[in-house]
């Protein structure tokens, strides 16, 4: 990545700087190098040198010449130019040599551009959906679909074995209320046309019984049929009421006894939660004798504690009450660290300024499947994509089934599309001559991409790496539409500026070089969101 390069380079510098003793060796922590908005600032940016003047307590401006002037020594190669500014930015201006250069790269690994090798093979699993298999997936519980399907598809670009994973909840007060509704008697709570026709199908009259095989029902049916069609494959579906059959609830809470974080008040038997950070302890058996959603779920977490290196759970953010809870049991099992819980914000769903109010129990929520049908899985998942976990989603459909530029799916397809229209064109005036041997030969002939638009696509496709690790870094996937959106206008940028098909042969090639580089990018992008590429449009 060009970015470690920069760092890399940086490093370097204070390492001779150190030498000639114009710095002290002190901890410089993690060097940030960022890409500023304005591009009047440089295509990356460092503040090392106010870090450092932090601790030195010297000139930041000065420490920055310093810094410049070691790395222009080291003369990589990679800089137009280097400018400091206040109170001590280092700006970072790539040479078009060096953007030239990279279109060999991305064209000899393909689908390989960039992937990384960050997560060194740890295994990372990711629970994600995990709605109860008390009715259909809604469009307010399958936010949690897309996000935790491309998390775990960038965390697999970035190096790392990546399981997921569909907890089902099939033990408890919901399975009974789940059965007493299928009944329909008078302890009944969940409506809807799928509890008339669990109703029909189902003969069993125990309660709970009739619940646990509607619950059965519900995923093989329903829920595993939407997953399906919202382009997700689980590794898994655990279910929690075989934790409780084989015994696994019963002796972790009698791994926790032995550790003296049970003890039993007023009938119930509870987990010293508190002693871990939680406001308060958790009960873990009723008084009735009946465990607790929290006990099937310390066996489950155990159960990923001994198989994975990391664990990650996509929840809902009504499900904020129990992160306390779930992290004081990571840190009592020996595991803490090792689980990372992302909460997502509600979803509406709204057709101009009509909102929909959504309840499973009241019978009135929207269907994944019936907004799948509507406007399809690619506008689904990129939508669910766009804003970041902490943020509400809003749902447009008017925006969603709009078929021109304004749709963002629409817009990144279109310039896919063309791309390969643009290459196919290509091929047939050559008699069917396959682009990527032809291009890849002369590779050589992209020292004549030397227009800014150009240039600046190049950027926005080395800048894909850099994606792959912040995202694995930081699970903030709504960068991937984003960049999907920044790359798809370069190119159309491109397309208007640059004529690909020139009146130089040589230029002719190498347009066509950068046009098919951007097709291999955007497709991995697209890949990693679950989106289709359409050649046609």
């Amino acid at each position: 990545m060009l970015r470690q390069e920069i760092i890399k380079l940086i490093e370097k510098a204070i390492k001779e700087l150190r030498k000639e003793k114009k710095l002290s060796k002190f901890d410089i922590g993690k060097i940030q190098v960022e890409c500023p908005e304005n591009g009047i600032n440089g295509d990356y940016a460092a503040n090392i040198a106010m870090a450092i003047a932090k601790i030195e307590k010297n000139n930041p401006m000065g420490t920055a010449e310093n810094i410049k002037s070691q790395i222009l020594n080291l003369k990589s190669g990679l800089f137009e130019k280097i400018e400091i500014a206040k109170p001590g930015f280092i700006n970072f201006f790539v040479s078009k040599e060096y953007l030239q250069n990279q279109i060999g790269v991305i064209l000899k690994q393909k689908e390989s551009f960039g992937k990384l090798r960050i997560g060194r093979g740890q295994k990372v699993n990711i629970e994600f959906i995990s709605a109860n298999p008390t009715g259909p997936l809604t469009v307010g519980n399958a936010r949690g679909g897309p996000f935790g399907d491309v998390l775990g598809n960038v965390l697999k670009k970035a190096g790392f074995k990546v399981k997921k994973t569909y907890y089902v909840n099939d033990y408890g007060m919901q399975i009974l209320t789940l059965g007493h509704s299928v009944l329909k008697d008078e302890k009944a709570q969940y409506k809807g046309d799928y509890i008339d026709y669990l109703n029909k199908k189902i003969k069993e009259k125990d309660p709970y019984q009739a619940g646990k095989e509607a619950a059965e029902m519900i995923i093989k049916r329903m829920i595993k049929k939407t997953t399906d069609k919202m382009g997700i494959r689980f590794n898994e579906w655990i279910w929690e009421s075989e934790f409780h059959k084989s015994g696994a609830v019963d002796k972790v809470l009698e791994f926790l006894k032995s550790k003296n974080l049970i003890y039993k008040k007023e009938g119930a038997l509870w987990f010293k939660s508190s002693k871990f950070g939680d406001s308060r302890d958790r009960v873990v058996r009723k008084q009735d004798g009946l465990k607790t959603y929290l006990a099937g779920d310390i066996a489950f977490h155990q159960y990923k504690f001994e198989k994975f290196d990391k664990a990650i759970n996509v929840w809902g953010s009504d499900h904020s009450g129990d992160v306390a809870g779930l992290q004081a049991v990571a840190a009592a099992l020996g595991h803490k660290g090792k689980l990372d819980i992302i909460l997502l914000q509600f979803v509406t769903l709204s057709e101009g300024k009509e909102k929909l109010k959504m309840s499973k129990r009241l019978g009135v929520y929207v269907a994944m499947d019936t907004l799948l049908k509507e406007v399809g899985s690619d506008i689904v998942r990129f939508i669910f994509l766009q804003k970041s976990a902490g943020s509400h989603l809003n749902f447009d459909l008017s925006l969603a089934k709009e078929q021109s530029q304004k749709n963002p799916v629409y817009y990144i397809q279109y310039a896919f599309a063309r791309i390969c229209s643009i290459l196919k064109k290509y091929e047939t005036e050559k008699n069917g001559e396959a682009i990527t041997v032809s291009l890849i030969i002369q590779s050589s002939l992209c020292k004549f991409i030397i227009h800014p638009t150009e240039l600046e696509l190049i950027k926005q496709l080395l800048r894909f790496p850099e994606i792959i690790e912040d995202t694995a870094n930081d699970y903030q996937v709504q960068r991937l539409p984003q960049y999907a959106l920044d790359l798809a206008s370069a190119f159309h940028r491109f397309y208007r500026d640059c004529k690909v098909v020139s009146e130089g042969e040589d230029l002719t090639q190498a347009r066509l070089l950068l046009v098919f580089c951007v097709k291999i990018v955007l497709k991995n992008t697209l890949d990693l969101m679950g989106i289709s590429a359409p050649e046609k449009m």
